[in-house]
């Protein structure tokens, strides 16, 4: 097996009874990613993306077919250590953020550690480097109703990054954002990659937001469509500056023509 290999599934399918009908969500799904790789997973809804999703983070099991990660042969795991795999290697981010209303920024990224029973000193330290890490050092006792979306998104970021993993999957993160918030959850994403080389997964039905991306793989009815790289893949940032710029050209060509008329 190539050791640059973190994900290796080969000829996935995922198949649900729903009464008396067969509802085929995968159908012989093979993906391949390397370390330190950032994808973008793509599709319409139905597609199989959110499936796959679950089954390369090990939240789900596959029909058939063989899945790989990092070298380990996944359906030979118990549920012990598939729960293992899930609290130390995989952080996962969603579009609902999924955090404690009632509870601090620092007491929901801490919440991982709890169950790993690492103890409260060194919990509140690890949990505190993960807010900074995303801009929310002085953010630390703030529950979700007092941030903005994007600063509850970062705090699920935070989260996902306190057992410190190899790979973080992101299902829609950017999706119940503005373009400026999503822009720098974005960033973060980038620099994760970059300056720490977390391999990052990442589903979204934007395209602009793909196009930050090193690679965009697309699914179709269970099936990927197409597989390959961005070729100049975008700084997160560029998407809210495009769109503030779109909006001003359009102003000023509405301007003139009034103008002229």
């Amino acid at each position: 097996m190539n050791d640059n290999l973190i994900i290796d599934a080969r000829d996935i399918t995922k198949i649900y009874q729903m009464g008396d009908v067969q509802v085929h969500a995968l159908r012989g799904t093979s993906l391949q990613i390397r370390r330190r790789e950032l994808v973008a997973v793509m599709g319409p809804s139905g597609s199989g993306k959110s499936t796959l999703m679950n089954i390369l983070g090990c939240l789900d099991q596959p029909t058939s077919g063989e899945y790989f990660l990092e070298g380990m042969e996944i359906d030979q795991l118990d549920d012990n250590q598939l729960a293992e795999i899930r609290g130390k290697q995989i952080g996962f981010v969603f579009q609902t953020f999924n955090l404690l209303a009632r509870t601090t920024a620092l007491s929901n990224v801490e919440l991982p550690l709890v169950y790993s029973g690492l103890g409260g000193r060194l919990r509140r330290e690890r949990a505190i480097a993960a807010l900074d890490a995303v801009g929310l050092g002085d953010r630390l006792h703030h529950r979700p109703n007092e941030l903005s979306g994007g600063q509850q998104q970062r705090v699920a970021i935070a989260r996902a990054l306190i057992n410190e993993p190899s790979i973080i999957m992101a299902d829609e993160p950017t999706g119940n954002l503005d373009s400026k918030s999503g822009a720098e959850i974005m960033a973060i994403f980038q620099r994760l990659n970059e300056e720490q080389g977390i391999t990052i997964i990442f589903v979204t039905h934007e395209p602009e937001i793909a196009q930050h991306t090193q690679r965009i793989v697309r699914l179709s009815d269970g099936r990927i469509v197409d597989d390959r790289p961005v070729r100049e893949p975008r700084k997160a940032g560029e998407r809210a500056y495009d769109v503030r710029m779109r909006d001003i050209l359009n102003h000023e060509t509405m301007t003139d023509t009034d103008a002229v008329g």
